[in-house]
C-alpha cells in the first residue's frame, strides 16, 4: 500500500506542475494574468483554433488524471 501511495503522490505532484503550466499557456479572454505577462500583445501570433483546442484537450486530460489521483489518495487514507 505504501508503494501505491508514493506513486500516487508523485503523479499528483507532476500533474499539478503540468496543470499550472498548461493553464498559464491558455489564451486570455481579457485583462487578467495572461495580459500581465504579455499575452495581449501576442494574441494574434500563436492563437490558432487547432492549437487552442489541443491545449484544451491536454489540459482536461491532465485535470482528470489529477482528480483521479486525489480521489484514490483519499480512499487509501480512509482505508489506512
Amino acid at each position: 500500500m505504501d508503494i501505491l501511495r508514493i506513486a500516487l503522490n508523485v503523479i499528483l505532484v507532476l500533474t499539478s506542475a503540468f496543470l499550472i503550466m498548461l493553464i498559464l499557456l491558455h489564451k486570455g479572454k481579457g485583462g487578467g494574468l495572461s495580459d500581465m505577462f504579455g499575452g495581449g500583445a501576442s494574441s494574434g501570433v500563436g492563437s490558432s483554433g487547432v492549437a487552442e483546442r489541443n491545449l484544451n484537450r491536454i489540459t482536461i486530460g491532465f485535470a482528470l488524471v489529477w482528480f483521479v489521483s486525489v480521489v484514490l489518495l483519499g480512499l487509501i487514507q480512509k482505508v489506512s
